[in-house]
């Protein structure tokens, strides 16, 4: 287990369990509201989709495409998610945007969910739809990770078990607790994750065109300090003007 097989199970773990914990605030809403046969069944037909996906894409791409040109084009992908993920963290640490609250993205799930009739027997395809539908969307974005992992790494170990780690940790705290998981440093998570994936995708797309990076794969751990000094920086700059300029919207 090399530093690549860490970074990768650990990027995964948090990444998957920023989408569980939001995947997880649908599912909990549909459930309490509409009931849980219809709610599980919806969640069982995305988990499948998502594992077909993971075994179907994962070997294909890896045929098809030779492992430079892959290289080159996942990392920029990845570099491309990453960024995005780190903005939108080092915009609401700066102040520039409120902060993703799930308690109330479940008061707006369940408000909208109370609408219209529950069947009391059979199928509830409004259960059924809105938890296929949170899950199937939540984990697209845990799928890619797992896929790009795996085939620029030549193992979707880490990947799949950092996966499955957070969908059991998420949905264990869930089932404790009963509610949405508020408490759950999910900015946080995000810049973590944004950082990690940003780091990632520049080393596989140097790699990818060629680059020997020094240290081999101990250079992702630079990247990842540069990246992190260059968000602080950015975070107290933004902070700074705002203190001074007064309040900043972001239009995104």
């Amino acid at each position: 287990m090399n530093t690549t097989w860490w970074i990768g199970f650990l990027s995964s773990f948090l990444a998957s369990g920023v989408e569980m914990v939001e995947a997880t605030t649908i599912v909990l809403a549909v459930g309490v509201t509409r009931g849980w046969r219809s709610t599980w069944l919806g969640v069982g037909g995305a988990a499948l989709c998502l594992a077909a996906m993971v075994f179907v894409l994962g070997p294909t791409l890896d045929r098809l495409i030779p492992l430079g040109a892959l290289r080159v084009v996942i990392g920029t992908l990845l570099l491309i998610f990453g960024l995005q993920w780190l903005r939108k963290a080092i915009i609401r640490y700066a102040g520039l945007k409120e902060r993703h609250d799930e308690s109330q993205v479940y008061a707006r799930e369940v408000s909208t969910l109370h609408v219209g009739a529950t069947p009391t027997t059979g199928m509830d395809w409004t259960a059924f739809t809105v938890a296929f539908k949170g899950v199937l969307l939540e984990g697209l974005e845990v799928v890619f990770i797992i896929i790009t992992f795996g085939l620029t790494a030549g193992h979707v170990t880490p990947a799949l078990l950092g996966a499955v780690g957070a969908a059991v940790v998420v949905i264990a705290i869930a089932i404790v607790i009963q509610r949405p998981l508020s408490q759950v440093p999910e900015n946080t998570l995000k810049f973590g994750v944004g950082l990690m994936l940003t780091a990632f995708g520049t080393f596989w797309a140097g790699e990818g065109v060629g680059l020997e990076w020094p240290g081999d794969d101990l250079a992702i751990l630079g990247l990842l300090a540069f990246y992190t000094i260059a968000a602080l920086v950015v975070i107290m700059l933004w902070r700074s003007r705002s203190a001074s300029a007064g309040p900043a919207h972001d239009p995104a």
